[in-house]
């Protein structure tokens, strides 16, 4: 079983650096960027933006070459004045900087790293060669700045408190708000570690070098969601999860809302999401609890990568059992 790498807990006034991971800041999405800064020092932190976050720098559909920006992310795990990462966006960039990433350095100083998407690569990725745990949260721009901002009041408020709390309370967070979106698709309830991220990301993983062994999945509580995809292809994901064994293992599933899915509107020419899961799962009796508000459809619930939560699915509760931050004396 893999340690747990728990970075330190931030307090008010620490550093916390919104860095172009994979995608860039297209000028349309400069604003957001600017709203996101003002939550993260209305939460108490000082904010700083990565050098090669600016708007117009590019290199193809990238921030900057992957190389360029394996670099930047190597320099920020160093810096101990940085004390959390924060993705301003998600993209396709992270497979192709995976091998240069300093482990040594997140060894040596463990700190949050916030996002989903392909950011779910770093988290799962990172997990896997180190056990720190993946804070797959909200990104900077599209999260904090936009979808933030569209939610009533009382939710932005609920929000900043949850996040806040996540990054530096050392106390278990406990049982996640629910809302009449969460669907029971098959009742039970399960302890287990949290391991997932988005659906296809999850899956590329696995087919790298730096995969999850099996055996970490035994017991997990899988989560997961797709984004601008197909349904059909939701079901050749999952079907290549079956295929590997790691469905055989887990102890329960949560699903997020989907976004784009192509397929599940279309009625009677498609399953829709839940017969797709149940389906695949066939009689393995293990709780699943959908429709859950983490990934690309709006503001996230946080979903940290490793520490150990409760499912409750006909109750529609799902807990964090452990914090994901560690005590101010050490990473652990």
């Amino acid at each position: 079983m893999p340690r747990q790498l728990r970075p330190r807990a931030l307090v008010p006034g620490d550093l916390v650096v919104i860095a172009a991971l994979s995608g860039p800041l297209e000028v349309n999405y400069a604003p957001g960027l600017e709203r996101a800064i003002v939550v993260l020092e209305r939460m108490g932190f000082r904010v700083r933006v990565a050098p090669l976050l600016q708007v117009g720098q590019r290199h193809w559909w990238h921030a900057a070459a992957p190389a360029e920006i394996a670099e930047e992310f190597n320099s920020l795990l160093r810096d101990p004045e940085v004390r959390a990462i924060i993705a301003h966006d998600g993209g396709t960039t992270v497979l192709g900087y995976l091998d240069l990433i300093d482990v040594e350095a997140i060894l040596a100083d463990p700190k949050p790293i916030l996002g989903y998407s392909d950011i779910s690569l770093l988290h799962l990725v990172l997990y896997a060669r180190t056990g720190l745990v993946g804070f797959h949260a909200d990104l900077a721009t599209p999260g904090l700045g936009e979808a933030w901002q569209a939610a009533p009041a009382a939710r932005r408020t609920e929000l900043e408190k949850l996040y806040s709390t996540l990054l530096t309370s050392p106390e278990p967070i406990g049982v996640l708000a629910a809302t009449p979106s969460w669907e029971c698709w098959r009742p039970g309830r399960a302890e287990g570690r949290l391991i997932g991220g988005l659906l296809n990301r999850m899956t590329l993983a696995q087919a790298t070098r730096y995969a999850l062994p099996l055996e970490w999945f035994d017991g997990a509580i899988l989560f997961w969601e797709e984004m601008g995809s197909h349904a059909m292809h939701v079901w050749s994901y999952l079907q290549v999860l079956r295929h590997s064994g790691i469905l055989d293992r887990i102890a329960g599933m949560v699903v997020g809302v989907p976004c784009e899915i192509a397929g599940l509107e279309a009625t009677g020419a498609s399953p829709t999401l839940p017969e797709i899961v149940l389906d695949i799962l066939g009689d393995r009796d293990i709780p699943v609890l959908g429709n859950v508000e983490f990934g690309h459809a709006g503001a996230n619930l946080p979903m940290p990568v490793g520490i150990r939560a409760a499912l409750d699915a006909q109750r529609r509760s799902l807990s964090l059992l452990e914090p994901a931050v560690g005590p101010l004396t050490g990473a652990r």
